[in-house]
């Protein structure tokens, strides 16, 4: 994205439609656009995969049909509600658009959702073995040289997320979600995976840019749902911007000429307001090592 703007905001992991996310009403999210040029949601803006296997055959075409109205619905909000938007896909929506990732500020800012930066995808998941298995073979399917080529193997990556089903994401039964959550998170291997992932980001992410983007000083990414500033090897900057579903917070990037801000995303009657000012970072140092202004 070259284009001049005066600011881009950046949030990610709406999960629109979860019973556990936040946001019941689109119209909740309109304060949150206030004095923003454009809009960036990096991915898991709602799930639009295919419903629940289990589901018998009618139920099924009708929690399909409830997933394309969401998904009508949202880019029907955008296009009349919001600023000029991008959407970038991530492992919940991985068809919500043909755009993976962004890269802004000359190249010091590297925009994407997340889940590529693991080999299983959703390392906590109980559809790993089955992600596993759908990733390689299409990374088999791919030259050798090409496996490790950004483009192909987030495609890639869209394609496997696209053939793993919803659970508890669509289940509108309270009672069933909760267990579907509980099935999906709690057993402690998965906790443990939870927690592993978090504390094995900075030095994935840190790999992933010296091989793709070597220039970039920020990652900006979601899909862990742990909000926050971590400063990984290399001198490189990771900001989680969170997740609008509980217990998780959520935060917004707003990016100028000149800085990139970190903001917490409050609720606030009914609806989101901004909160305090997490960070502030200077871009114009950012080609060295990325300056500080202010941070809490």
């Amino acid at each position: 994205m070259t284009a001049k703007i005066g600011v881009l905001r950046i949030f990610s992991d709406l999960h629109l439609g979860d019973r556990g996310c936040r946001v019941r009403s689109l119209q909740q999210l309109v304060p949150l656009f206030d004095g923003a040029d454009a809009l960036v949601l990096n991915g898991d803006s709602l799930d639009t995969r295919p419903g629940p296997v289990h589901l018998a055959a009618t139920a099924l075409t009708a929690a399909n049909a409830d997933t394309a109205a969401q998904r009508a619905g949202f880019l029907d909000f955008l296009a009349h509600r919001a600023p000029p938007t991008t959407l970038l896909t991530g492992n919940h929506d991985p068809d919500i658009s043909a755009q993976h990732t962004l890269d802004l500020a000359d190249g010091i800012i590297f925009v994407t959702h997340g889940d590529i930066l693991f080999d299983d995808i959703v390392p906590w998941s109980r559809d790993v073995p089955l992600m596993r298995k759908l990733l390689a073979r299409e990374l088999a399917a791919l030259p050798p040289a090409g496996r490790t080529q950004l483009d192909l193997r987030l495609a890639a990556f869209r394609r496997v997320c696209a053939r793993v089903p919803q659970r508890h994401h669509s289940e509108r039964n309270p009672l069933l979600y909760a267990v579907g959550v509980l099935a999906d998170v709690a057993w402690p291997t998965r906790t443990l995976a939870v927690l592993r992932a978090w504390r094995e980001t900075p030095a994935l992410a840190a790999a992933f840019l010296r091989l793709h983007r070597p220039r970039a000083r920020f990652l900006l990414m979601g899909h862990t749902h742990r909000p926050g500033i971590v400063h990984a090897p290399g001198g490189l900057t990771v900001i989680n911007t969170g997740s609008f579903c509980a217990p998780s917070s959520c935060c917004a990037v707003d990016l100028t000429a000149e800085k990139l801000i970190l903001r917490r995303i409050v609720s606030h009657g009914g609806g989101f307001r901004f909160g305090e000012t997490l960070a502030t970072f200077a871009l114009a140092s950012a080609a060295t090592s990325p300056k500080i202004l202010s941070s809490i």
